[in-house]
């Protein structure tokens, strides 16, 4: 443990590039900084407290000194770390006393090797979630080893896991004393054959059976520790990502990744019971659709191009061939931005319809998360009560509040703009200040009519009023806005000034240009970031949470 009574003073500060450092060569100064912040703990030697300071990777400028509370907790991550390392020492050394005891079936320090009864019933390979109906039955289950408990030399269970479950396995006599049986570790993959029985009354497992074994293998061993010989739950943050791939073995992480699988075919669910048609747009493209300072740029064969922020102007193309149409398909933002809700590369969820209304469109966002949402919970509804056992079902109507009167609030509340000031017609809301009005208002909100300063050169104006556009943001509480739409310029002439007024060069648009020259017509649509919808539904507190690997300003690995 990092105590003051037994180190001599440490450094003052020391610097830690996840881009340019190496834990192998630097000594955590600006020329040769240090990797990772675990190796820069490991390597001081004094108190770590209020003296000492750790310099990363900026946003704006090369060096930002590490958050108080970050740096806190990577200190009692390294704490924890060293607590665990030191207790399973000491497992690891009543697992050698264990195994020196006293057997009738073989003397200490000897194992026994194990084969096959052939006369047994022969095993039917099944999955884990299949078993319901193998009871009584002999069977071979194939996984990885989850947990493991030694209850004695000549007794132990393995939690297994198949990535369609867990099943608790119970060895007993010669099965523990094989060499691979007194050696095994967490994360070792292995199939076990046996009979699969109820569990008894008065014990728990999962699903309420576990398998008797009367015979297995091992498959691939994994080191000593398991995936905690890396990683745990008590990691930094910054570790634990670095480590995702060990991390989504754990029980949350698993049941967060089916989730997502099964709130994307909701989706898709959704668009097929409605007759949308799926389109798939491209994601290299050359044009821009929220602002250019949000573009990843790159060379395209000699060309300028960027990687999209968004496939509606593409989808407003398809409406006059296939009608209302959706896509599923990453977008990137280069927003350099460190919030709990933003990503760089996201998946985005859109759709376009022709000849409607703003009202239509309001109802159209309003149908999809109420409708996605109960088809989720009617098919997985155990699994997320899991996750999040408070999360309840929204219900229509939701309510629609006007920027104005939005602003107004903000005021009344005292919620206040960063500087302090109160909110006029023309601020943008942030994050911060609008999250505490949606949290305030504790319901789902359809946030419309914003200025059309704040909003992108395609939006509608509202008749008789050209000051507002007629869009609108969905915001959830504990989230913020998980939903962007508008109505779409029908005129010609009005697309010209919104791309004067943006100063964008309309020659690379003149493929969407031309939809208001071949048939225009009123339409509109909107975008859903699939990742906040399942921080919401799973009630996560960090959207990097429901990603597989996540990615976000400083973060491309792994």
């Amino acid at each position: 443990m990092l105590n003051s009574s037994t180190l001599d003073p440490a450094p003052p500060q020391l610097y830690i590039s996840e881009k340019e450092g190496s834990d192998a060569k630097g000594n955590g100064t600006k020329e040769h900084p240090y990797k990772s912040t675990q190796h820069a703990l490991r390597s001081m030697v004094g108190v770590i407290g209020e003296g000492v300071h750790f310099y990363i990777d900026g946003t704006d400028d090369r060096w930002m000194e590490m958050p108080r509370t970050r740096f806190k907790k990577a200190v009692k991550s390294y704490n924890l770390f060293l607590a665990r390392a030191s207790h399973q020492s000491a497992k690891r050394a009543a697992a050698a006393a264990l195994a020196t005891e006293s057997s009738t079936a073989a003397p200490a320090g000897i194992t026994v090797e194990i084969s096959e009864d052939k006369s047994l019933t022969p095993a039917k390979r099944v999955k884990i979630r299949e078993l319901q109906d193998y009871v009584g039955k002999r069977i071979q289950v194939f996984g990885w080893a989850h947990q493991i408990r030694r209850q004695s030399r000549k007794l132990m269970f393995i939690v297994l896991r198949d990535g369609t479950g867990f099943l608790q396995c119970l060895f007993a006599n010669d099965l523990c004393l094989t060499a691979n049986g007194q050696s095994l570790s967490t994360e070792s993959s292995i199939f076990v054959k046996g009979t699969l029985q109820k569990v008894p009354k008065d014990q728990t497992a999962p699903g309420g059976i576990e398998l008797h074994a009367d015979y297995w293998e091992v498959i691939g061993k994994a080191p000593a520790g398991g995936v905690e010989s890396i990683v745990t739950e008590d990691s930094e943050v910054d570790l634990q990502l670095d480590q995702r791939h060990m991390i989504i073995r754990g029980m949350k992480a698993s049941k967060i990744l089916k989730l997502a699988a099964v709130i994307s075919e909701a989706f898709r669910e959704h668009y097929h019971s409605r007759e949308f048609t799926e389109v798939h747009p491209p994601t290299l493209v050359q044009t821009q659709v929220e602002g250019g300072s949000t573009l990843f740029s790159l060379d395209y064969f000699g060309e300028p191009a960027f990687l999209t922020q968004s496939s509606q102007l593409y989808l407003e193309t398809c409406i006059p061939a296939v009608g209302d149409c959706f896509c599923m398909v990453r977008s990137y933002r280069a927003e350099k931005s460190r919030t709990r809700r933003h990503l760089s590369e996201y998946i985005h969820v859109e759709a376009e319809s022709p000849f409607i209304e703003f009202e239509d469109l309001l109802t159209q966002i309003e149908d999809l998360v109420v409708d996605v949402s109960e088809r989720v919970m009617k098919k997985a509804g155990d699994l997320v009560l899991q996750v999040n056992p408070n999360f309840i079902q929204p219900k229509r109507p939701f309510r629609r509040l006007e920027y104005r009167e939005a602003i107004k609030m903000c005021n009344e509340m005292g919620i206040t703009k960063d500087d302090g000031g109160k909110f006029e017609f023309g601020d943008d809301i942030p994050e911060g200040p609008e999250r505490k009005l949606t949290d305030s208002l504790n319901e789902p909100i359809l946030l419309i009519k914003f200025p059309t300063s704040l909003k992108s050169f395609y939006m509608q104006r509202v008749p008789g009023d050209p000051e507002i556009t007629e869009s609108v943001d969905m915001l959830i509480p504990g989230v913020g806005e998980i939903v962007g739409g508008s109505m779409r310029m029908t005129g010609y002439e009005d697309l010209l000034e919104g791309y004067k007024r943006e100063g964008i060069d309309p020659t690379s648009y003149y493929w969407y240009t031309q939809q208001r020259q071949f048939g225009t017509c009123s339409h509109g649509g909107y975008g859903l970031g699939f990742e906040r919808f399942a921080t919401w539904m799973l009630g996560q507190y960090h959207i990097r949470d429901v990603c597989l690997y996540p990615r976000y300003t400083g973060r491309c690995k792994p």
